[in-house]
């Protein structure tokens, strides 16, 4: 299990990652395949993000249900 801690660092340099992919299409001055393939990863990226936290909220919201029964 991760601790608090290893959540937070982990978390943060996803960010810092992100952020610098972000920052490099940004400021690419090429245009076509290279920022429609970062554009193509960040998206796919944030929408298993998306599923991932469906799934967490589902599971935590049945472990709340246990705990109510």
């Amino acid at each position: 299990m991760m601790t608090k801690q290893t959540k937070v660092l982990t978390g943060l340099l996803a960010g810092v990652a992100l952020g610098t992919v972000v920052a490099l299409v940004i400021s690419s001055k090429k245009d076509g395949k290279f920022k429609e393939k970062v554009s193509d990863w960040l998206c796919d990226l944030l929408e298993g993000s998306k599923d991932k936290f469906a799934k967490t909220m589902s599971k935590a919201k049945d472990e709340v249900t246990k705990m109510h029964s």
